[in-house]
């Protein structure tokens, strides 16, 4: 028999080896640097709308999950009071112009007598008539100021009325869809309290919750790749920015107001992840964005980060 030669067989094992180990590598820079993340959720801003009025409701102009453009009625609270209110204001800013004018009146008869007096020879009498033509010039111009004022406060009671007639037609102040809404005809709404919800649109980004240890091939204005949970072609968009701070939660005010720190140490330290705003840049055909969604988010650094 011929001896059998180990060569072939170990070279195929050392292929073989190698082979695994360029696999495993690329498998832990995948896995440990490679700037992805499956954490990643669609976020937008959410208008929490409240009338500026108080009353019940007479109309509602819109439906849960309604698409709404910015200016778009979408309820009204009873407008009788506030149109009752703005004749009112209107009646008394007449009022106030009316007193005006006759204070204007008065005031220049009064400055027309004063002038008279001042003209005459200077006797005692004629002294004293100065003197109090004078002062009734005076206070007319006094009395007259005073209506101009009443008139611009009736002028200014005008325009709140005039606003809160206008503003008990509560309108959108930005596009989107409206959310979690049941309102109905003669519920009632007070000043400032947030009554719907309606989610912007036009603000729809992803936040990408990235390992710190990742954080360091990562640039804003990356491009980036963002992949839907429920499939199809990804979304592209870009790095805006990064979160500021997040929280500690080691960190607990303590009465001594010193941080109270956890003395315990678990074996496996796990990184910090760092929210990582992507703006969105396309989106395919046919896709429908819903806040909340969750999404894989990769990042493309550029030549520049790739050479570091």
């Amino acid at each position: 028999m011929k001896p059998v030669s180990f060569i072939p067989r170990f070279l195929v094992t050392l292929v073989a080896v190698a082979i695994a180990c360029f696999i495993g590598w690329q498998l832990w820079v995948y896995y440990m640097d490679s700037p992805w993340t499956r954490d990643g959720r669609v976020r937008a801003d959410v208008v929490s709308l409240a009338p500026d009025v108080t009353g019940p409701v007479v109309k509602v102009f819109v439906q849960d999950n309604q698409s709404v453009q910015e200016g778009e009625p979408l309820f009204q609270v009873d407008p009788s009071r506030f149109n009752l209110a703005l004749a009112q204001a209107k009646a008394a800013l007449a009022q106030a112009k009316a007193a005006e004018s006759k204070a204007h009146a008065t005031m220049l008869n009064a400055e027309q007598n004063a002038a008279r007096y001042a003209a005459l020879s200077n006797s005692a009498t004629s002294a004293i008539s100065r003197d109090d033509a004078s002062t009734q010039s005076l206070e007319a111009k006094a009395a007259y100021e005073a209506s101009q004022a009443a008139t611009a406060a009736a002028q200014a009671d005008l325009g709140v009325a005039e606003l809160n007639l206008t503003r008990s037609t509560v309108r959108s102040t930005v596009n989107g869809v409206v959310t979690n809404f049941s309102m109905k005809p003669g519920d009632y709404v007070s000043r400032g309290t947030p009554v719907m919800a309606i989610v912007d649109t036009d603000s729809l980004y992803v936040d990408g919750y990235f390992e710190e240890t990742k954080l360091r091939h990562i640039q804003v204005g990356d491009k980036a790749k963002v992949q839907l949970l429920q499939g199809g072609k990804p979304i592209l968009g870009h790095v805006q920015g990064f979160a500021a701070g997040i929280a500690d939660h080691e960190r607990i005010a303590a009465p001594t107001l010193l941080a109270d720190v956890n003395p315990t140490f678990t074996w496996v330290r796990l990184a910090a992840r760092i929210p990582v705003r992507i703006a969105i840049d396309h989106v395919p055909t046919g896709t429908h964005l819903v806040a909340g969604m969750t999404a894989t988010v990769e990042i493309e650094p550029n030549h520049k980060d790739k050479q570091k």
